[in-house]
């Protein structure tokens, strides 16, 4: 560089691109070609090129090079990275290791120990998840579709299939995820433990996937359900406003008692009645 700055670039001045562009090919053919060059042993640039240089070059790609950012991210529980402000799936058997992302304005790479791992197309923000990337257990989990679960449910017991059609009975893809979850539990509990939370849960007039898992927590299955009462047991004050606003601890106002005066009698009263 020093030698093009100071050989090429000093001194010159260029009134146009194209004008610079047939200076600088016919210096480099002219001049610093066939110039002896110490670090070749005196040898022309120009020929070295030629013998040697010239017919190990490659034709140039036919996709123009693109600009990447490379960052690294650590793979969480749950088998995604975050790469700016979007979480992508890997998979889950690179679960907890570091892994070098490169970003392109259509793509995401990741690299583990050099070698690519998985792509995703470029998204600006949220959450990228590709189902395969997920163990085969939690694969079947994702997808139990909402036939699948009501033939789960009818395996389990008529409560569970009343709750499962309750659940599924309107926006099914927006409650799968809770009918899922419903059924899930006999994975962790006894088929006949679950009936039984979904009987009580639905007397109780709540079955939703929170209270039949409390139930089972609870161990509360063989109980009977309760129904709230809906006031309590709360005592009801309905007097109207009168009683509302009155003093109730006032006593009552008794009726006015009339009072007898008796005057004295003088003597020439007493002449004057006769």
């Amino acid at each position: 560089m020093p030698y093009v700055r100071d050989s090429f670039w000093r001194g010159r001045e260029f009134t146009s691109l194209a004008g610079m562009r047939a200076d600088a090919l016919r210096w480099s053919r002219e001049v610093a070609g066939a110039r002896a060059c110490r670090p070749l042993d005196g040898a022309a640039p120009a020929a070295v090129f030629a013998a040697i240089e010239q017919q190990a070059l490659r034709p140039l790609p036919v996709a123009p090079f693109v600009l990447a950012t490379w960052s690294s991210a650590r793979v969480g529980p749950d088998i995604h990275a975050k790469v700016g402000a979007t979480l992508y799936s890997l998979p889950w058997r690179f679960l907890g290791d570091r892994v070098d992302a490169r970003s392109t304005p259509s793509m995401v790479q990741f690299f583990h120990h050099g070698q690519l791992i998985k792509t995703h197309p470029r998204k600006d923000r949220g959450k990228q998840t590709d189902l395969g990337d997920y163990p085969p257990e939690k694969i079947a989990f994702h997808m139990r579709t909402p036939t699948w679960c009501r033939h789960r449910a009818a395996e389990i017991g008529p409560a569970a299939v009343a709750v499962i059609d309750g659940l599924l009975a309107e926006n099914a893809l927006f409650r799968l995820r809770a009918a899922q979850g419903v059924l899930g539990l006999a994975d962790r509990h006894d088929p006949a433990r679950l009936e039984a939370a979904c009987t009580t849960a639905t007397a109780a007039g709540d079955p939703s996937y929170r209270t039949i898992k409390g139930v089972l927590a609870a161990g509360t299955e063989a109980r009977p359900a309760t129904r709230p009462t809906g006031d309590g047991g709360a005592a009801a004050h309905l007097h109207g406003p009168q009683s509302l606003f009155a003093d109730p601890v006032a006593p009552p106002v008794a009726p006015p008692i009339a009072e007898v005066i008796t005057l004295p009698v003088r003597a020439d009263d007493t002449q004057d009645a006769s």
